[in-house]
């Protein structure tokens, strides 16, 4: 790997320094960060990333949930510099387009699967999944307006999901601390509980019981707000920031029933579910329901440029193109060049190697087995995984359930074992989290748990020695 011309002339403090002085970063208490310093991240390769100091991280969070191909694939870093040196870039306006852009799309239309009567044939570009869900919004209410409902511009979401920090992706979500900030959710979105029965089941109810009535969660609010007022209902395929929230199998088959019922649009947010994380190019497919619309961004790059979108089902689709006229909305870099020649090369790579199948036939599997032994640690009072993601919840008491007093921070405590040790693990209310690079091997897997487990041993022994066990 090549040196960071910055690193190679500045030492970690002087950078640190410089990001404090100058750098804001997302979801950042910048003052905490100044007095910490930040971590600097300087070089990668496969599942592993090294810092400034030279330690060597396995990144079982895959970067942000996006670096499914793995670090150093050399095939996407020169489809961005062949792409770069022929048409590094121009926009899509006034009737205008690029050779990428138009085989991504068509690529893409290949690769998602028909649902009943659902197919994708049409895709529209954005450059993350915040501005993917802006987009959706856009569409949604220009959709009914078209076919003379103006009043159906309710868009229903869940608690604790994530769909992006714009104000319409922002909103779309179900994070109260985003809501705080910026006089959020903007008009006509509402929500509904998540699907989480770990924490909103009832005694006695069983899994598949509590998936039928979570799902009518969305019917009662449907009908509180009159069926004539909802445009659609968004969610995620499982919930990725809010900690790998895995609905039960009767879920979404009853969703679908619902949506169905009352003629309202269904979107699948699969920013972080699609390309391979859950064993299918698409997680809609796994869970057999029926999107109209289907958000991606992250992994159709892997991470290495950014790139966003949204797959318009034949329903949609069909009303904006023929009966729409021009649609007022896009983006300076929809349909980028440089971003969709990465995708194509990233998706040509994952389809050699047949990844997706991999994890569905393979890794998860493996992953799952490896999850399950875990449960056994005595702080962890769940362990569960879907596809290649998977989540721990620790507790207090396993025999109860009995969850950590929120002020003493566990998930944080076990994070920072986590990193201390040579491993990424996400922290998320009580979970802990992990969504790996789908290129990893049995062994690779094998010394991911093995730091799991060494960080859960050094946070077992932190609270005892603290007495907060």
């Amino acid at each position: 790997m090549t040196s960071n011309p910055v690193t190679a002339t500045l030492n970690t403090q002087d950078i640190q320094a410089l990001d404090s002085a100058h750098f804001m970063h997302p979801f950042t208490d910048h003052g905490d960060l100044a007095s910490r310093g930040a971590r600097v991240i300087v070089k990668s390769e496969g599942i592993y990333i090294w810092d400034s100091e030279g330690h060597k991280i396995l990144d079982a969070m895959s970067g942000l949930w996006c670096v499914n191909a793995g670090y150093g694939r050399q095939a996407l870093a020169q489809a961005a510099f062949d792409q770069m040196m022929t048409l590094p870039f121009y926009n899509s306006f006034f009737q205008t387009t690029n050779v990428p852009a138009v085989k991504l799309a068509a690529k893409l239309a290949s690769l998602a699967p028909r649902v009943g009567d659902r197919s994708f044939e049409h895709v529209f570009y954005s450059s993350s999944g915040s501005e993917s869900n802006d987009s959706n919004v856009r569409m949604v209410r220009r959709y009914w307006d078209l076919l003379g409902q103006p009043q159906r511009k309710v868009i229903i979401s869940r608690k604790n999901a994530y769909h992006g920090s714009t104000m319409a992706g922002a909103s779309l979500g179900g994070m109260s601390g985003m809501h705080a900030q910026g006089d959020l959710p903007i008009p006509n979105i509402t929500h509904i509980e998540q699907p989480y029965f770990f924490e909103n089941g009832l005694p006695g109810e069983t899994a598949d019981e509590f998936g039928l009535r979570a799902a009518r969660w969305l019917e009662d609010k449907i009908l509180a707000l009159g069926p004539e007022r909802v445009a659609a209902f968004i969610a995620e395929p499982i919930q990725g920031a809010g900690g790998v929230i895995i609905p039960p199998a009767t879920y979404w088959p009853e969703i679908q029933r619902i949506v169905d019922k009352y003629g309202i649009l269904l979107i699948s947010d699969e920013v972080i579910c699609a390309f391979g994380r859950l064993g299918h190019w698409f997680a809609y497919e796994k869970f057999g329901y029926k999107p109209d619309l289907v958000t991606f961004a992250k992994a159709v790059t892997s991470g290495y440029i950014p790139l966003g979108g949204v797959l318009v089902g034949n329903r949609v689709a069909k009303v904006l193109i023929e009966q729409g006229g021009e649609f007022n909305h896009g983006y300076t870099y929809s349909g980028h060049p440089v971003a969709c020649a990465v995708a194509l090369a990233n998706l040509d790579l994952m389809e050699r190697e047949q990844l997706p199948q991999r994890v569905k036939t393979d890794l998860a599997p493996y992953l799952a087995q490896c999850f399950e032994a875990i449960a056994s640690h005595p702080l962890v009072g769940l362990a569960e995984t879907c596809g290649f993601t998977a989540g721990l919840v620790l507790v207090k008491n396993k025999a109860t359930g009995e969850r950590f007093a929120e002020h003493l921070g566990v998930v944080m405590i076990c994070r920072r074992h986590c990193f201390d040790n040579g491993l990424i693990m996400r922290a998320v209310g009580d979970r802990m989290i992990i969504a790996p690079p789908l290129i990893m091997t049995h062994a690779d897997i094998d010394e991911m748990m093995r730091l799991v487990r060494q960080a859960l041993d050094f946070t077992l022994q932190e609270l005892t020695q603290k007495g907060s066990l």
